[in-house]
């Protein structure tokens, strides 16, 4: 892209930005511009005590000093003494109170763009999930919007500097054309070359951020989420602590040269910043030397324009060097409205779910993963009557989880359609589409909540409904003997006395969890995979009272489970291969289900005997 078109787009990006941060402030906190009118005021004071009380004090000293009389000026020195220390002491706490206020404000508006990034992440299409890119732009979001911009504050305090710098420099200017009016030229030509490399400094900053978006996501995976516990029996019985060791140190390493790079890189513009200011002062204080020494200013005044010299750099300075640092800011905070930005991958309907036993038809359906170009699913065509209770069987990979996330609209189908009821699902509103379905998958989680709020998932929760559903999950003893009931805080996240469940108790309490959740259609996938025979046994065995007339779905390795099922569905080779009930597929010479029985029917007798 040519430097011009880039220029274009950096400073649309600044102003987006920038007006973006300005809105959020005004709607979620406004008093943040009454704390910055405090700033105003101090730094407007401090102006005034720095260039113009200094004058004052000396053009009466000095007028005592030749030999008027001391009561003439004693009271106006004192005046301006006590003023001086006034301003001093306003100064002083307006900006304690301002300072202090921002960083609760900047503190509220870290967690604020927190949430934010958490409920669009939570919101946006599952695919984009599973995409690393979306992935690494979550972390420039977060990295951006948090310690590189500085968020709405760090963003505003650059703008104010940026404001008050201009009201500075008008005031400095009418002094300084009064009484040494080539200090202006001087400042301005060393401003030009200041400019030119803070922008250079500015750029490798930039590239720095843009080179660590990828490192950082695997740098803070090795570095936070390894110590975390729940690794803690693989790392041991693996003795692979010294390669995540190493692993860390890499990364570590990785990090660091792209620091040393990036500061290698700013040293060789900040040293020539430093030698070019130096340049400035000594010139500036030679003119006003000068002009002091053949008595053109007063003594008061050399300190004023002294004084008036580096304020005028300096506002000048804050002006350009501080648009350069919004626009580097507002760079780094467009992360977060470029996550903010992503825009569903699949059509929302808005057609309502009519409350009805509900008929599920997949039609001539099939599916491959984002960016991939193999098939995971070939003309699927299957219909699930009301209250049929259906077993998908087959080999890993054979894509029957896959079936389930089309069906939840996890994913779209990339080619026949899925009707509920005869409609294609993708006509319906998403939010009633999603209250059909009580899924187990067997990736589920549990969280650190309480073991109520992990089957409830609300803020409401029907204590006896709950017990009676862990009678039929075979968690009711094991529950009872925790020591809190169902109160008990999972995990030691956020509570120290935290309970760790036992894999099959974890198992449990998410089916309980989608029985609670009362929807029409249920959907196990591989839900007791950590149960013992007999446990399973007597799950699926009270399934039937549970789950009664409702849509069942079923995906198992253990065939024993099917014969509880209306029919079996038997993937393989990315389709239906088989269909039918239990004692049709066993009944089939060399298929499918008939051999994968035989071969677990075997496995237990062998074990018996």
């Amino acid at each position: 892209m040519p430097e011009k078109s880039k220029n274009k787009t950096k400073e649309k990006v600044t102003k987006k930005t920038l007006f973006f941060m300005l809105r959020t402030a005004r709607k979620e906190k406004p008093m943040l511009f009454l704390l910055y009118g405090f700033l105003f005021l101090a730094d407007i004071m401090e102006k005034v005590q720095v260039i113009l009380l200094p004058k004052f004090l000396l053009d009466e000293l000095v007028a005592v000093q030749r030999g008027e009389a001391l009561q003439d000026h004693i009271r106006r020195l004192i005046g301006y003494v006590i003023l001086y220390m006034g301003l001093a002491i306003a100064c002083s706490v307006m900006r304690n109170i301002a300072n202090n206020k921002k960083d609760v404000q900047a503190e509220w508006f870290n967690e604020f763009f927190e949430t934010e990034l958490a409920d669009k992440a939570l919101r946006m299409d599952f695919e984009h999930t599973e995409d690393p890119k979306v992935l690494e732009q979550l972390n420039k979001a977060k990295e951006g919007i948090s310690w590189y911009s500085g968020g709405v504050v760090g963003i505003l305090d650059t703008f104010y500097r940026i404001l008050i710098n201009i009201v500075i420099l008008a005031g400095v200017l009418a002094i300084i054309l009064v009484t040494c009016p080539l200090l202006i030229p001087i400042q301005l030509s060393v401003l030009c070359f200041i400019t030119y490399w803070n922008a250079k400094r500015n750029k490798v900053e930039v590239e720095n951020f843009l080179k660590l978006a990828k490192s950082n996501r695997i740098f803070f995976y090795v570095l936070y989420q390894l110590p975390n516990f729940q690794y803690g029996k693989e790392i041991r019985l693996y003795d692979s602590a010294d390669m995540m060791g190493e692993r860390a140190k890499d990364m570590s390493y990785e990090q660091l040269n792209i620091w040393k790079d990036s500061e290698r890189r700013k040293r060789k513009e900040s040293h020539k910043m430093d030698v070019i200011n130096s340049f400035r002062d000594g010139i500036s204080y030679f003119y006003i030397g000068y002009l002091a020494l053949k008595k053109k200013i007063t003594l008061g005044e050399f300190s004023m324009c002294v004084e008036s010299a580096s304020s005028l750099y300096w506002s000048l300075n804050g002006i350009v060097s501080g648009w350069q640092d919004v626009t580097k800011r507002c760079n780094y905070a467009s992360q977060f409205l470029k996550f903010l930005e992503y825009s569903d991958t699949m059509p929302k309907g808005n057609q309502a779910v009519k409350k009805q036993p509900h008929t599920i038809e997949f039609v001539h359906v099939g599916f491959r993963y984002p960016r991939t170009q193999r098939f995971v699913l070939r003309d699927i065509n299957l219909t699930i009557q009301p209250g049929e209770h259906l077993s998908i069987v087959g080999l890993n990979g054979a894509g029957k989880t896959t079936l389930i996330k089309l069906l939840c609209r996890l994913y779209d189908v990339t080619e026949g359609r899925i009707l509920i009821d005869g409609v294609d699902i993708r006509e319906y509103a998403e939010d009633e589409y999603r209250k059909l379905f009580a899924v187990v998958f067997q990736d589920f989680q549990l969280f650190a909540f309480s073991l109520r709020e992990n089957v409830s998932l609300s803020g409401k929760a029907d204590d006896e409904e709950i017990r009676d559903i862990f009678k039929l999950t075979g968690f009711y003893e094991d529950s009872n003997k925790l020591e809190n009931g169902l109160d008990t805080m999972l995990y030691k996240s956020f509570d120290e006395h935290g309970t760790e469940l036992s894999g099959g108790q974890q198992q449990k309490t998410a089916i309980g969890r989608a029985l609670y959740r009362h929807a029409p259609i249920i959907i196990l996938d591989e839900p007791t995979a950590a149960l013992d025979p007999v446990a399973e046994y007597d799950i699926y065995r009270q399934f039937h009272t549970l789950v009664g007339g409702k849509t069942a779905i079923y995906i198992s390795h253990r065939l024993s489970s099917c014969k509880f099922c209306d029919h079996i569905a038997v993937f393989a080779e990315d389709t239906i291969k088989e269909y039918g009930t239990h004692d049709e597929l066993v009944g089939i010479p060399d298929g499918i289900y008939a051999g994968m029985f035989a071969t677990q029917a075997q496995y237990y007798v062998d074990n018996a005997g």
